[in-house]
């Protein structure tokens, strides 16, 4: 799954104008939202798990039928009842293995839907803008993918078989107490709008306190990524102290948010047992005094003891299907707060052109991007753009390469609709495995001698840090290469390449080696293909070609000067 902005803007841009693989893995367009793609794909496993649920509580019935008519017969008659023991005994057996086969069915298929949905996401994020991308923190986004997916799968099966049953499940229950006595079934029943009304006093506090919770993680995440992102400078600044403050006060902040949610379910739970035990113990008293001949009330007097027995053992099921929905509440706020988090990725593509920054301020473009004009750009030869931060430098270079949608005025390369191109940056993605496979990486298939020549060149096949050559070991995320190693990775995909070049910020954040050594490794493939730089590099904007300069746009003057 794509998980960076790099590797998406870089994968767009190698595959630009390609089509696509009758394989690739998109979102159905007729998706209203991530809620009904989850019940879509969970349907055949919830409906498995409700049939099972269902079976058990019939077994369950069975269960406390025959155990309520051995033990009056045993305790008014003095009688064994082999039948009605026997009964007892495969009642709670397969009711035991009903209630196994059902949560077996419902983690199968809430395995099903978080896979499921990790598979639409993949799509949805593979067709996104890199704009779009951005308009979130890498952080939030990836957190969000590993979470959210598995909350919407609970509210998808857990807690739909959960809903589910607190209809069937007391009905069944009511129906067979109406075999011994209606009016007991009926004073159960009594109880059903209390429940109602609790459950929806209490859920507007539930969404709220869970939707607290999520916005709560996402700043954590987000700020946790920034701050590894940028530890090093962190360092360097004795700041430490400070950050780790500030990412405890977010830790801190999630916890009570937890809390919260968590608090509120044990309310629930709690408030629940409590009206079930009353329910219970108001009926048990009633058929008491009925045994004892105090009161002569109507379907509480002159039952035998297995009938009494019977009514409170099913009273105790009755009440069973509040319990597990109660338990499962929570996780409704939980799934609905991430279903509205995942509907940000199966948004309209329209709203590409609508996003907002991190802080919810919108990007400003500058009128130089506008002014701009693909078309007199020369088959070869290297362009150098530079200007001030939030000129639009970036900006421009993705559009240029297509992999953003255009704004008015810009367009496209011609020519990058057949031949792709080579995406470059100082935080380029590398994938785990071998140095052969990181330098190949989204190319055509090439010779290892042309892998072995490009590596040479950039000095990775003698890297000391970097020991054994084109099959030195990468670790996932490149978390074992520096910097300067990373680059000099993205200097060789381009020496394989025979693509226009665009690359982002190339000699930012190097030291005086490696920034040479790219400057000399664009000038020379300028000389055969186009390359585009977005620089603040006054030596790589010297030995230019051309050479386009953006100033700020107003907007961003404006909000500068403020």
């Amino acid at each position: 799954m794509l998980l960076s902005n790099e590797p998406n803007a870089a994968a767009r841009c190698e595959s630009h104008g390609r089509e696509p693989s009758s394989s690739a893995v998109g979102t159905p367009s007729d998706a209203s939202g991530a809620l009904e793609l989850a019940r879509a794909i969970g349907a055949d496993g919830l409906r498995a798990t409700l049939s099972w649920q269902i079976a058990r509580t019939l077994l369950r019935l069975g269960f406390a039928a025959g155990l309520a008519i051995f033990a009056g017969r045993l305790i008014t008659a003095g009688t064994f009842s082999g039948p009605a023991f026997l009964g007892a005994i495969a009642g709670l057996v397969l009711s035991s293995g009903a209630g196994l086969f059902a949560d077996l069915a419902a983690a199968r298929a809430e395995t099903r839907v978080g896979n499921g949905l990790r598979v639409a996401l993949q799509g949805a994020l593979a067709k996104m803008s890199s704009a779009r991308i951005r308009s979130r923190a890498a952080g939030q986004l990836i957190a969000g993918l590993q979470r959210h997916p598995e909350r919407l799968a609970s509210l998808a099966i857990g807690h739909a078989a959960a809903k589910s049953m607190l209809a069937a499940g007391p009905l069944l229950a009511a129906m067979a107490i109406c075999l011994v006595s209606w009016e007991a079934a009926l004073a159960l029943l009594l109880a059903i709008p209390i429940m109602i009304i609790f459950f929806a006093l209490l859920g507007g506090a539930v969404r709220s306190k869970a939707a607290t919770q999520e916005h709560a993680f996402g700043r954590l995440a987000a700020q946790f990524s920034d701050r590894i992102r940028t530890l090093p400078t962190i360092l360097a600044n004795h700041a430490l102290a400070r950050e780790h403050g500030k990412i405890e006060r977010r830790m801190t902040a999630y916890a009570d948010s937890t809390m919260g949610v968590l608090g509120v379910a044990f309310l629930n739970a709690g408030v629940i047992d409590f009206f079930s035990a009353l329910a219970i113990a108001v009926l048990a008293v009633f058929l008491g005094l009925g045994h004892l001949g105090l009161v002569h009330m109507p379907g509480f007097a002159g039952l035998e003891l297995w009938q009494s027995m019977f009514i409170l053992v099913i009273a105790a099921d009755f009440f069973t299907p509040f319990r597990r929905f109660a338990e499962q509440y929570h996780i409704k706020a939980e799934g609905e707060a991430a279903a509205n988090e995942l509907d940000w990725y199966f948004g309209d593509a329209a709203a590409a052109s609508n996003v907002t920054g991190h802080d919810g301020a919108k990007p400003f473009v500058s009128n130089d991007v506008n002014r701009f004009d693909a078309a007199e750009l020369p088959p070869t030869g290297l362009i150098a753009i530079s200007g001030p931060s939030g000129a639009g430098k970036s900006t421009l270079l993705r559009m240029l390469a297509g992999i953003e949608a255009p704004s008015s005025g810009v367009a496209a390369l011609p020519r990058l609709t057949t031949g792709g191109c080579v995406w470059m940056s100082t935080e380029i993605y590398v994938p785990a495995g071998k140095l052969s496979d990181a330098i190949a990486w989204n190319c055509a298939s090439v010779g290892r001698s042309a892998l072995r020549q490009a590596a040479e060149s950039v000095g990775l096949i003698d890297e000391t840090l970097l020991p054994g050559g084109l099959d030195a070991r990468i670790a996932e995320g490149g978390a074992n290469l520096s910097g300067g190693q990373r680059v000099r990775i993205g200097i060789a995909r381009i020496l394989i390449s025979d693509r226009v070049v665009f690359a982002d910020e190339p000699t930012a954040k190097l030291d005086p080696t490696t920034a040479a050594l790219v400057r000399r490794v664009l000038t020379e493939v300028a000389a055969r293909r186009l390359v585009i730089v977005a620089t603040h590099d006054d030596r790589l904007i010297e030995v230019a070609d051309r050479h386009h300069s953006l100033t700020l746009p107003k907007q961003r003057q404006t909000a500068i000067a403020a």
